[in-house]
């Protein structure tokens, strides 16, 4: 079972130092084609990356008899999924809300979201809206939408379920899967490939490193990006520099 397998602090720290677009592009070697979530951008361009578990909710379409009653915003169990999503989400995990790519209702506002920042939620994604958007992109946590809304959830969202597959962003999100996101968007890594993964980032990161160096130096793209044999076999000299 995926579920099993260990993600190291070492392991997120790794994906942390990479781009989603280094990330991208190892997913992609490994046979990945499509692990971005296109459109949906980060509310504070300022928030630190972040790597972490996925912990999933999943909306469906409100329906009048089950979601015009405000009140069961105040009740437990499945009649306020969102509410217990949020206080169940744990510290270091990412909250990957399918909100169907529909924005016009709020996935969340910044009430909750506050809730999970003080809770240590390591980010909260989602393909929808959220409503107060200013508000939440001035909070030390990142997250992610498609836009803004000041509509609220039960107008056209249900939230029916935590802890199970979903689409986000046109991506598939299984629970546990490692989530990791920076300034250009966020990227979803299938849980037993994040190891590997990472290594194979950490490597591009200091690759990319050397080459930026050489062009910015007056190098040409032919022999450098990417590396020839002899510009390999300078970075390996430089890598032990590094040391």
């Amino acid at each position: 079972m995926t579920d099993t397998i260990e993600i190291t602090e070492d392991i997120l720290e790794k994906l942390r130092r990479s781009s989603t677009a280094t990330v991208t592009t190892q997913l992609f070697k490994l046979g990945y084609r499509q692990q971005f979530l296109v459109g949906v951008n980060a509310l504070n361009p300022k928030a630190e990356p972040f790597a972490g578990e996925a912990y999933t909710l999943r909306f469906i379409p409100s329906r009048e008899d089950k979601d015009w009653d405000l009140s069961d915003l105040a009740k437990r169990g499945e009649v306020n999924m969102q509410w217990e999503a949020v206080e169940d989400v744990g510290a270091g995990q990412v909250l990957m809300i399918d909100s169907r790519n529909d924005t016009r209702a709020a996935s969340a506002g910044n009430i909750l979201v506050y809730r999970m920042m003080l809770r240590g939620v390591a980010a909260v994604v989602t393909d929808g809206a959220f409503r107060d958007g200013c508000e939440i992109g001035e909070l030390d946590i990142p997250t992610y939408a498609r836009g803004n809304t000041a509509t609220t959830r039960p107008a056209f969202f249900r939230a029916v379920d935590v802890q199970l597959p979903i689409g986000c962003g046109d991506v598939a999100v299984y629970p546990g899967d490692v989530i990791m996101g920076d300034r250009d968007g966020v990227c979803v890594i299938p849980r037993h490939e994040a190891a590997k993964v990472a290594e194979m980032a950490s490597n591009q990161e200091a690759a990319e490193e050397f080459i930026y160096e050489k062009i910015k130096g007056g190098a040409p793209i032919w022999g450098n990006f990417p590396m020839g044999a002899e510009t390999r076999a300078e970075f390996e000299e430089w890598k032990k520099t590094r040391a």
